[in-house]
């Protein structure tokens, strides 16, 4: 088959390698649709130690199964592998399984490819009336379906209003399942004129630029970047007793404003994929159609796949989402 494999610094090949072989418990999937997500870039630029080249990366996914007694069948798929065994299995939080595996991570291969293989457990059926590039939304969107669950675990019925920083995928995500989860006085902020201005003409949230922000105040703030900066700006943006919900791996380990947070009870949470309840839960609102119309993506064919990531790269593109067709 042909994959998009990842081979040193900023460098990503084109090429054919071997199929995958389904094994008695796993489906052979045909991938239709696959999103560059940001852990995909901190590959490509040589800053994820936990994805060494080569190999193929790619983890939101959706395609159609080949093979077998669900043959034909349309899905998403969610990436992430767990024992379900395991205390945090059993408790519903298999999200953090001490021996959790994710395709495009060693020792699974990735989605940039024409097949891969899946657990039964991790695919997700999907109507005929979806589209193969909304349900590889699934993924990216479940990471804020799950940052806004537990938020509205800590702070109750008291939030009203939210920041999301950040214009990427996660981002709009995020904004988009606050609005779906019940909150519906969203702000996000993004720094790319670009893209702020694509966002404008496709979301039905507030956008605005960092240096709009202002002293305004936010019940809960999710960081869809990670980086010291948008810690800073989480932790001074937080209103007293409200939440940040740290979804981005961006860098660094400063930013939080550590006084002012203890001083004025703002709760400050990691926040890690998904649970399995919630990739079922975001895909059943991508169906649905609770999340909007999800038209905030470009397609390129994965032969293409090198020069999406020098635009995303270069800052040159305008949507939060760039789906590769094999």
């Amino acid at each position: 088959m042909k994959a998009l494999v990842y081979t040193g610094v900023e460098t990503l090949e084109f090429r054919d390698v071997a199929d995958p072989v389904a094994a008695p418990d796993t489906h052979l999937i045909r991938i239709d649709s696959v999103g560059i997500c940001g852990s995909d870039m901190h590959a490509y630029l040589g800053h994820d130690d936990r994805r060494p080249a080569p190999l193929i990366l790619g983890h939101e996914g959706a395609g159609t199964i080949v093979g077998g007694a669900m043959d034909g069948a349309r899905v998403t798929i969610n990436p992430l592998v767990t024992c379900g065994t395991c205390p945090a299995c059993k408790a519903g939080r298999d999200n953090l399984c001490p021996t959790r595996q994710i395709i495009s991570m060693p020792p699974r291969e990735g989605a940039f490819a024409q097949f891969v293989t899946m657990p039964e457990k991790n695919l997700v059926v999907m109507p005929d009336g979806v589209s193969f590039e909304k349900a590889a939304l699934a993924e990216p969107i479940a990471c804020g379906w799950h940052a806004v669950r537990l938020g509205k675990g800590i702070i109750g019925g008291a939030a009203d209003t939210a920041l999301v920083i950040g214009g990427g995928a996660i981002g709009v995500g995020a904004a988009l399942s606050l609005k779906a989860q019940g909150i519906g006085n969203v702000t996000l902020s993004e720094p790319n004129e670009i893209r702020r201005n694509y966002l404008e003409q496709t979301v039905d949230f507030k956008i605005i630029s960092p240096d709009q922000l202002g002293s305004e105040m936010f019940d809960m703030v999710i960081d869809g970047v990670g980086f010291d900066s948008t810690r800073a700006t989480a932790s001074a943006h937080a209103r007293p007793g409200g939440v940040i919900l740290h979804i981005g791996l961006g860098g660094g380990s400063a930013g939080l404003d550590i006084r002012r947070m203890t001083l004025q009870e703002i709760t400050f949470t990691g926040t890690y994929t998904y649970t399995a309840q919630d990739f079922r839960d975001t895909a059943a609102a991508i169906f649905a159609g609770h999340l909007g119309s999800l038209d905030w993506t470009e397609q390129r064919p994965l032969a293409d796949g090198a020069a999406a990531f020098a635009d995303i790269r270069s800052g040159a593109t305008a949507a939060p989402k760039i789906i590769l067709k094999p």
